[in-house]
């Protein structure tokens, strides 16, 4: 069969727009480029680590009983399952699902296990991955995620400041203890900043001189941090961040709790902190004496500096049970 010219170039013309028809539908088609180049694919066998975990702690029969539990744990089992059944049913993060393949991923156990084993000991996050069989990325990624469902299921119950029976149980203890009308203790922790920027680091060093960030905590005397006040900068003091401090937002505005006492005859309405000797002398604080004379004001610069110890003591008990409070914040932005 023979062509001619014209049949030839309308031959060209239409191979020609066939082939740029599919370049425009190549371009148009999502790119998937599968596997990243380059990238280790570990076979963990996740479910294995998390039969493992469930039989060393979790089972009716554990391997590990529950004192060894509450040890590296730091808490007991029913505690545990408390805050797992609360986080699995406030984000499904933590519930175990199967991927495209139809494989188990990651149960909860495991990934809060991760987490709170990051906590208690303060490791890094592919140190977890030996034993509980859980990716670094995804061991970081359990740890702030547990943080946010913690504080979002919780936070109404334990953060948050004493109500009326909090007040009169506070009340009682501390009358008992020789300070009426006391509500807590209150003190400032500085805490390293690993991560601080370097055009930040001036201003975040004080005393220390490292970057720190404060925290301002009231305590009682059964470990209750009811007041957290968290983030300024650590080349500030004391009385720098009581003046940008809540702890007194409701007496300021009138609001405060409704308390009634009375020492040496006097009625008093108006709680008041044990403190050390930086604060000012304000109503709301009761500071030791500096240089007690006799043995009246040696026995309460003695008990004073005894029942502030509170809040000293919830702190300390905090970095002894949660290491990595003990260690430089690295996840602070």
């Amino acid at each position: 069969m023979l062509f001619n010219d014209d049949s030839d170039n309308e031959f060209h013309l239409l191979a020609t727009m066939i082939e740029e028809e599919e370049m425009a539908n190549e371009d148009r088609t999502p790119h998937r480029p599968g596997s990243i180049p380059g990238h280790a694919v570990i076979q963990r066998d996740r479910v294995q680590g998390n039969d493992r975990l469930y039989r060393d702690y979790f089972a009716d029969t554990p391997t590990f009983g529950p004192l060894l539990f509450q040890r590296r744990f730091r808490m007991n089992r029913p505690l545990f399952f408390h805050i797992q059944h609360a986080v699995k049913a406030y984000d499904p993060y933590f519930v175990q699902r199967k991927d495209a393949c139809g494989a188990l991923g990651l149960s909860s156990l495991q990934k809060i296990s991760a987490a709170f084993r990051m906590l208690a000991y303060e490791v890094p996050a592919d140190s977890v991955d030996q034993y509980v069989r859980i990716g670094q990325s995804t061991a970081i990624e359990s740890l702030k995620k547990i943080f946010k469902a913690i504080i979002a299921v919780f936070g109404d119950e334990y953060l948050r400041s004493p109500n009326s029976s909090d007040i009169a149980r506070l009340l009682e203890i501390n009358s008992d203890c020789g300070f009426p009308g006391m509500l807590g203790s209150i003190d400032c922790m500085h805490w390293k900043w690993k991560n601080c920027p370097v055009a930040w680091q001036g201003m975040y060093s004080g005393h220390i001189h490292e970057p720190t960030i404060i925290l301002e905590a009231v305590a009682s005397y059964d470990l209750w941090i009811w007041h957290a006040f968290f983030g300024l900068l650590g080349s500030l003091n004391d009385i720098n961040v009581l003046e940008q401090s809540t702890v007194f937002k409701y007496l300021a505005e009138k609001r405060g709790p409704h308390i009634n006492y009375s020492i040496n005859g006097h009625e008093y309405t108006m709680g008041y902190y044990l403190a050390d000797g930086i604060y000012p002398s304000w109503s709301t604080f009761v500071k030791t004496l500096s240089f007690p004379q006799g043995n009246k004001n040696k026995h309460f610069a003695a008990c004073q500096e005894s029942a502030r110890k509170d809040v000293e003591r919830a702190l300390g008990v905090l970095q002894s049970r949660f290491t990595i409070v003990r260690g430089p914040a690295r996840f602070w932005d």
